[in-house]
């Protein structure tokens, strides 16, 4: 299986995840690293979708995209709070490549212990 083109498959994958996951399963043997996929692409997430939903702040639902990335505690100040009062969620405009890469690198982990790997 050619694990690069396993990684291009994912939707809105970029070449910073990409450079995280080829280390993260280079010593997987072929049936680890198909379990890894499948479970890691069910789990992870795409920039355009965490701008879409901080962008969805600005209409009423602030904190949306710290909920979709499991960070339940922010999601819920962000909702009572308006976003900062809009600034938080502004920042996340700004920033939400790199939460989706917190967020994806986070899933990477767990599908690795799942599949038998720990770090």
């Amino acid at each position: 299986m050619d694990r690069r083109n396993a990684f291009l498959s994912l939707p809105g994958v970029s070449p910073e995840e990409i450079a995280y996951l080829q280390p993260l399963t280079a010593n997987f043997s072929d049936n680890e690293f198909r379990d890894f996929m499948a479970i890691y692409s069910g789990k992870r997430k795409k920039a355009q979708d965490i701008l879409l939903f901080t962008l969805l702040g600005f209409i009423g639902i602030a904190g949306i995209q710290r909920f979709v990335v499991n960070q339940i505690a922010m999601g819920v100040i962000y909702f009572l709070t308006i976003g900062f009062c809009y600034i938080g969620t502004i920042v996340d405009l700004i920033n939400h490549k790199s939460i989706t890469e917190e967020h994806n690198q986070r899933m990477a982990q767990e599908a690795a212990v799942l599949v038998g790997r720990t770090f």
